[in-house]
């Protein structure tokens, strides 16, 4: 696939077709709709609304708008990065970083180094565009965030979410998006460093696997912690393993931040037919940079 044209989008005509999409990416329940003036008002102060388009078809988009943050120094300027949806039909084609370079480049014309998201941790997809590919970190865990959500992808699971720090001005991130981006990290680099996961999750008969009962010590300083690579297929399976996976992920990433871990990269393996992927916590000084 070629890269799909990128432009601001900012007439109610435009607007109305994120809202379709919207209904096409997060089906079932109309109230989680973003409304096109709602977006409107958005984009007149200060806010930003991204499509992706191939020729007129709109594809994906990124919604976003300025915010404050606290700081030991008081209030502080940043962008919150609301939404961002591609059409189902093109996942894993590279719209997703496309638009979130453009809207890199569009904050940091506005003045700000910071953005900040949302998303769910167990989702590998989302894990490895955030972390692995655009240098986003995480520190904080937010329990059921955004209460209980009705639509067809999140309904029935509590709504935890990572609050990601996109520091876009950082050596990270910009070698992240440069034109010769360091690849993705897999096991085979990882394990070279001699780091092993913190634990192997059983895996049942029917190919799901399934979380430790109990978290174990968090005592290295470095950290691989595997979570399944397809959680919402595992959910359309085995609903209560899927809330054993919310609930176990929920202790450890908490019990992390509280440590003062961060988590600062995600490892993705194909590993011949059986795919594994992995968030890696550094704390201190620890890092994995000998790999980019």
């Amino acid at each position: 696939m070629s890269l799909p044209n990128i432009h601001l989008i900012e007439t109610p005509e435009e607007l109305h077709l994120v809202e379709d999409l919207q209904r096409e990416v997060w089906p079932g329940s109309e109230t989680d709709v973003v409304p096109m003036h709602m977006m409107v008002t958005v984009v007149h102060n200060g806010g930003l609304v991204l499509g992706a388009f191939e020729e007129e078809k709109l594809i994906g988009f990124v919604y976003g708008f300025p915010g404050l943050e606290t700081t030991p120094d008081g209030p502080r300027p940043k962008h919150c990065s609301h939404q961002m949806g591609i059409h189902p039909d093109y996942r894993d084609s590279g719209v997703g970083f496309a638009l979130k370079r453009a809207q890199w480049q569009m904050v940091r014309h506005q003045g700000l180094d910071h953005i900040t998201w949302t998303y769910d941790p167990l989702l590998s997809r989302n894990a490895r565009l955030n972390i692995a590919k655009l240098g986003a970190v995480c520190i904080t865990y937010r329990e059921s965030e955004y209460g209980e959500m009705r639509d067809g992808l999140n309904a029935g699971l509590p709504s935890d979410r990572f609050q990601l720090d996109w520091w876009i001005n950082s050596r990270r991130v910009e070698k992240r998006l440069s034109k010769r981006p360091r690849p993705t990290l897999k096991l085979s680099h990882v394990y070279r460093s001699g780091l092993r996961p913190l634990y192997t999750p059983h895996t049942r008969t029917d190919n799901l696997i399934q979380p430790p009962e109990f978290v174990p010590p968090l005592e290295d300083r470095l950290l691989l912690v595997e979570i399944p690579v397809n959680f919402m297929e595992l959910k359309s399976q085995d609903f209560a393993l899927a809330r054993d996976w919310r609930f176990f992920s929920r202790e450890l990433f908490e019990t992390a931040f509280a440590k003062d871990y961060i988590v600062t990269d995600f490892v993705f393996d194909a590993n011949e037919g059986n795919p594994r992927g992995m968030y890696v916590l550094t704390h201190g000084e620890s890092t994995l940079d000998d790999f980019e």
